[in-house]
C-alpha cells in the first residue's frame, strides 16, 4: 500500500482488462447500457494465467497447411506405393493421431467437472437460475434438431443421390459391424447416473460426469464458506486443464497431417468421386444447417457479436473438422466461449450438455444417410414415413453420446424399421470417415452457438432484473458500469 493511501485501490479504478475478466469470472451482467456485441465483453480478454500462446494464436494457420499437406503426402502414398507399404505407413501415422486423441481425451473428463463445478458453485444455490439456463439450452437443442432433420430429409429427397447408382447390393445375410445390443431406453436412462465417478472419469462418460459436478456444484454452492477451499480448487483445475491444453494444441497440427494423410493414402481420392453426389448433397445439407444456426444466434446476439464469435470458433471448427473428433475440439472450444465473453458459469455448463444432446450433425447424418441407402435399394418411403422416421431419430440420437461410431449405431438400429435392410450399412462405411468430418465439425460450432445464444438471454434477463448486481453489492456496482 502506499504511504498516505486510505485502502487498497477501489475495483472500479482498476484497468478496464481486469475488470472485465473479473466481472466474467464471477459471473457479474454487462451494464443495461452497453450494446449487443459488449455484453459478451472483448475477444482479447480470457482467463488469468492461460494466455495464448504465439503459436496457438496461429493455429488456425498451421492446421489448414497440415490439412492440404496431408491431402498431397496422402495421395503420393496411395499412387506410389503397394499395399503393405501403405499399410505400414497408415500404421505409423496413425500413431500421431491417436496420441493427440488420448492427449484430448485426458483433459476433457477433469475440465467439464471442474469448470461445472466452479461454474455453478459461483451461482450461489440459485437453483432456479440453474433450471431456466437448462431449459433453454434444451429448447435451442430440440429446435435446432427439428431443422437438422428436415434439411437432411427435403434434400436428399430432392437430389435422390441413391437413385440409379447401381452399386452392388450386399447379401442378404451380411453382417454391418455395428452392435446395437445395448441401445434400449432403459439402458440410457439408467446409463445417466454413474455407479461411480471416478468411472465415470476414466471412461470420459460426459453425461455421467455433468449430473455429478451438477450435483457437486449445488452442494458446494449451498455449503458456503465451508466448501469455499473445494472451490477455489476447482478454479485452480480448470485453469491448470486449460494451460494443458495449450500445450496440447502443439500437436494439432501434426495430428491433423497424420488423420488426413492416412486416409487419403489407404482409400486414394477415387472413392471420393465414386460417392461425389451423396458426399456432395450431405455437405451442401450442412452448409444450411450451419447457415440456419449461425442465422439463428444472429438474431440473438447480434451479428456483430456473431462475427467475433465466429472467428473466436474457427480453430475448434477446424480441429473437429480435420480429426473427425468433436470432443478433439472440446478444450479449445470452452477456451474460445471465455475469451469471447462468456460466463464460466454458463458455459460450463451448456456446452457438455450439448455434446451429450445436441448432435446436429450426426443427426442429419442419420436421416440423410437412411433415405441413401432405401434409394439405393430402390425402397420407396413415404412422406408419413419418413416423418416417422425424423421423430424416431430425434429420441434415439440423444442417447448416442460417448457411443462408438455413434450415428452408424443409430443407423443400424433405424434401417430395421422401416423394412430397410440393415446391411446397406456397408454401403457408407467407405466413406463414413470423411462424413464424419463434416457432422464432428457442425456438431461443434452448433454447440458454440447454443452457449452463446443461451448465455446472452440469460445476461439480459439478468441485467434487466438486477439479480447479480443485487447480489454483489453496492461496492462493485462501478466496476460493472465501467
Amino acid at each position: 500500500m502506499r504511504p498516505g493511501a486510505a485502502g487498497p485501490v477501489p475495483l472500479a479504478r482498476r484497468p478496464v482488462g481486469r475488470q472485465a475478466i473479473i466481472i466474467r469470472r464471477r459471473g457479474l451482467p454487462p451494464a443495461p447500457g452497453l450494446n449487443r456485441g459488449a455484453a459478451f465483453g472483448r475477444a482479447g480478454a480470457h482467463f488469468e494465467g492461460t494466455r495464448v500462446p504465439a503459436f496457438a494464436r496461429n493455429l488456425t494457420f498451421w492446421i489448414v497447411v497440415a490439412l492440404f499437406a496431408g491431402l498431397a503426402a496422402g495421395w503420393l502414398v496411395n499412387t506410389r506405393m503397394d499395399e503393405a507399404g501403405i499399410a505400414q505407413v497408415a500404421d505409423g501415422l496413425g500413431l500421431i493421431t491417436d496420441i493427440f486423441l488420448r492427449f484430448i481425451k485426458m483433459i476433457i473428463a477433469p475440465l467439464v467437472m471442474s469448470a461445472l463445478i466452479s461454474g455453478i458453485g459461483h451461482m450461489g444455490g440459485d437453483i432456479k437460475a440453474l433450471g431456466r439456463i437448462g431449459g433453454r439450452a434444451i429448447g435451442w437443442f430440440l429446435a435446432t434438431s427439428v431443422v437438422a432433420l428436415l434439411i437432411g430429409a427435403l434434400l436428399v429427397s430432392w437430389i435422390e443421390p441413391g437413385v440409379g447408382l447401381n452399386l452392388a447390393v450386399p447379401q442378404a445375410g451380411a453382417a454391418a459391424a455395428v452392435s446395437t445390443e445395448a441401445f434400449t431406453l432403459r439402458n440410457f436412462i439408467t446409463h445417466l447416473v454413474p455407479r461411480s465417478v471416478f468411472e465415470a472419469l476414466a471412461d470420459n462418460e460426459i453425461l455421467q460426469i455433468v449430473v455429478f459436478s451438477v450435483l457437486a456444484g449445488i452442494a458446494v454452492a449451498s455449503l458456503g464458506e465451508t466448501a469455499r477451499p473445494i472451490l477455489r480448487a476447482a478454479e485452480a483445475v480448470m485453469q491448470m486443464m486449460l494451460k494443458i491444453t495449450g500445450y496440447v494444441m502443439l500437436l494439432a497440427p501434426p495430428a491433423v497431417f497424420a488423420a488426413v494423410a492416412a486416409t487419403i493414402g489407404v482409400r486414394g481420392l477415387e472413392v471420393v468421386g465414386t460417392y461425389g453426389v451423396f458426399m456432395g448433397g450431405f455437405y451442401l445439407a450442412l452448409a444450411l444447417l450451419l447457415a440456419a444456426n449461425l442465422l439463428a444466434c444472429g438474431l440473438v446476439i447480434g451479428f456483430p457479436a456473431l462475427r467475433r464469435l465466429v472467428l473466436e470458433i474457427r480453430a475448434p471448427f477446424l480441429l473437429a473438422f480435420s480429426t473427425a473428433s468433436s470432443e478433439a475440439a472440446y478444450p479449445r472450444l470452452l477456451d474460445a466461449l471465455v475469451r469471447f465473453g462468456i460466463p464460466v458459469r454458463i458455459a460450463s455448463f451448456v456446452l457438455p450438455l450439448g455434446y451429450s444432446f445436441n448432435l446436429d450433425g450426426s443427426m442429419m447424418y442419420a436421416v440423410f444417410a437412411s433415405i441413401f441407402i432405401a434409394q439405393a435399394y430402390g425402397i420407396e418411403l413415404s412422406a408419413v414415413q419418413i416423418v416417422g422416421m425424423c421423430a424416431l431419430l430425434m429420441v434415439t440420437s440423444k442417447g448416442i453420446a460417448g457411443v462408438p461410431r455413434a450415428s452408424l449405431v443409430v443407423i443400424a438400429a433405424t434401417l430395421p424399421v422401416f423394412g430397410i435392410p440393415e446391411a446397406g450399412l456397408l454401403l457408407i462405411l467407405g466413406v463414413d470417415h470423411f462424413l464424419d468430418m463434416g457432422r464432428s465439425a457442425t456438431n461443434a460450432v452448433g454447440n458454440a452457438v447454443a452457449t452463446a445464444a443461451v448465455s446472452k438471454w440469460e445476461m439480459e434477463r439478468e441485467a434487466r432484473r438486477g439479480e447479480r448486481a443485487g447480489e454483489a453489492g453496492p461496492a462493485r456496482a462501478p466496476a460493472v458500469a465501467e
